[in-house]
């Protein structure tokens, strides 16, 4: 579990290909932690298992991608020298300051419109089945970013973002461009109530 507040942005070094997976191989050297090997990592949002430990690698955090996650989130467009958001899974003693966080990327969304003036905002189009979790004022994760819906369209299946400088300085938000793919997680609460009414409340 994480809370969607990025810890660092490291750079993809390389992609190996491992049999029909792909290993990651990131870099992030301003970043203490000490990943062991089977520890979780969000990477921009998504679940992955640290496949060594840091010293083993070399200083890097190694991740084997299967083709299930390139092909359903962005991870798959991602090539050496992309920069990624990272966070290590919650302690008990982690602040809150996010929100609940799986890792578990709901659906890649299409970048349609980067405003750049007085606020930045960034709108985000979705698929239908995962803009029926997207609530006004509630909680959303773009790239691994824990975030508030600013606007919903439930007819032109699109969400809208407002992002401060502390998010566009400390995450890769800033690179966001229009048709630009995008892993989205939905608020874990407005997803279940969604679901348990589409399968029990007929």
């Amino acid at each position: 579990m994480f809370t969607g507040l990025v810890q660092t942005v490291g750079t993809l070094r390389a992609l190996l290909t491992r049999d029909a997976n792909v290993r990651l191989v990131v870099e992030a050297a301003d970043w203490g932690y000490e990943a062991l090997a089977g520890d979780s990592i969000a990477v921009n949002g998504c679940c992955l298992t640290a496949v060594r430990s840091r010293a083993e690698a070399g200083g890097c955090f190694e991740f084997d991608a299967v083709p299930e996650t390139l092909a359903r989130t962005s991870l798959g467009i991602l090539v050496p020298g992309s920069n990624v958001n990272l966070e290590h899974a919650v302690t008990a003693s982690t602040l809150m300051g996010g929100h609940v966080v799986q890792g578990h990327i709901d659906a890649v969304g299409v970048v349609e419109r980067v405003e750049t003036g007085e606020g930045w905002r960034v709108r985000v189009g979705l698929p239908r089945e995962a803009m029926m979790c997207v609530v006004p004022k509630g909680s959303v994760t773009v790239e691994g970013v824990s975030l508030t819906v600013a606007a919903v369209d439930a007819e032109e299946d699109w969400f809208e973002v407002a992002l401060i400088p502390t998010t566009l300085g400390k995450t890769t938000l800033s690179g966001l461009r229009v048709g630009q793919r995008c892993n989205v997680e939905t608020d874990i609460m407005a997803r279940t109530i969604v679901h348990w009414l589409k399968v029990y409340g007929r």
